[in-house]
């Protein structure tokens, strides 16, 4: 048998046996972690193929039996295989890197109550830091692959030879692209907005659901999504009605006669609440806030919620009820115009009458 042949036969051997190992690590942490340790197991399903493929390109690199090649075959093989490295390896860092961060940011996601706030605000900050280090790694795999090439190197050359003028020109360019990366980090870190925030953004109300480094979406009430640039919340004021909490106490504004008997309706309103599952059992009150120019009382009921959702929801039954029993047990209490006719003014129809 040639050398040749020997030293294909190795070169197949040496990438089949380094996929069979990964198969192999693949199997033994998915079969002993999966009922202990799930995300391990998960972990290990996400880096199966970008395992594969970097061990076979690195056994293919380093088993490729160069000297049976032509040069020039054997440069642009090499040269091919030395690309695929850089990319599978790049692959390979970034799979892990999110296999690694996925289950802390997934128990963040479950943290409910009083800490929910400082969660959304880790999640948040985590997931930025991931997308700046994959970008930031993903340009430089990108750099270093075109760097293979010798008309590239003598470019960066050149290129670092006038860095002053390259790095104006490449600022100018980038500018926008900077500032909305800037704004984001900003965002981020100074905590004026987290990932599931309640904001009211040009009268338009939602909840942040994703937060990048160029974009912005807001998920509105009504399922539509606001996709705004970063810079836009570093630039223009908007309100986050979760700022320092999720807790919201919401507002039942209600006109009605001035027969109306209040202390019923303050004790109806505890009633409701007290039975209601969306109160968190701590602020309420009802109170007679304004008296209008058109004669009617102004009725204010407050309520406190653990969210703005459960607010909106606990306000909508709170109006219900207070209305229904308004009508069902005080109808005399319903809005209602008054208008005084002076004494001694009859009806246009009553002289008329008179006169016929």
């Amino acid at each position: 048998m040639s050398a040749a042949l020997w030293a294909w036969i190795i070169f197949a051997v040496a990438v089949v046996a380094s996929a069979g190992l990964v198969e192999g690590v693949r199997r033994l942490v998915a079969g002993r972690l999966s009922a202990r340790r799930p995300g391990a197991a998960a972990a290990a399903r996400r880096c199966a193929r970008p395992g594969f493929a970097w061990a076979v390109t690195a056994s293919a690199n380093a088993a490729l039996p160069g000297h049976f090649l032509s040069p020039d075959a054997y440069e642009v093989v090499q040269q091919l295989l030395t690309i695929a490295l850089i990319g599978t390896t790049t692959w390979l860092l970034l799979q892990i890197a999110y296999a690694l961060t996925d289950p802390a940011l997934n128990r963040l996601t479950q943290v409910e109550g009083e800490r929910n706030r400082r969660a959304r605000r880790a999640r948040t900050q985590m997931l930025l830091l991931r997308r700046v280090s994959s970008a930031a790694v993903v340009l430089l795999a990108i750099g270093t692959a075109l760097f293979t090439f010798p008309e590239v190197r003598a470019l960066g050359a050149g290129v670092l030879a006038s860095a002053g003028v390259a790095g104006l020109v490449v600022g100018l360019a980038a500018q926008p692209v900077l500032s909305n990366v800037f704004a984001g980090l900003q965002l981020a870190f100074s905590d004026a907005i987290r990932l599931d925030d309640v904001v009211v953004i040009e009268d338009e109300w939602g909840r942040i659901e994703e937060l990048t480094l160029s974009y912005v979406v807001v998920r509105t009430w009504d399922e539509r999504r606001l996709i705004l640039p970063v810079s836009y919340f570093a630039d223009k004021p908007f309100e986050n009605w979760t700022r320092h909490g999720s807790r919201v106490i919401g507002s039942v504004l209600i006109h009605v006669d001035w027969s109306v008997p209040v202390d019923e309706l303050r004790t109806e309103l505890y009633r409701t609440l007290r039975e209601h599952p969306l109160w968190d059992q701590r602020d309420w009150v009802l109170q007679v806030t304004d008296v209008l120019p058109n004669g009617l009382v102004q009725l204010r009921a407050l309520m406190s919620a653990a969210d703005s959702a459960s607010a909106w929801d606990l306000r909508c039954d709170v109006r219900e009820r207070l209305v229904t029993h308004i009508r069902e047990h005080h109808p005399e209490a319903l809005p209602r115009l008054r208008a005084e006719v002076p004494t001694g003014l009859g009806m246009p129809g009553e002289d008329l009458a008179e006169r016929s």
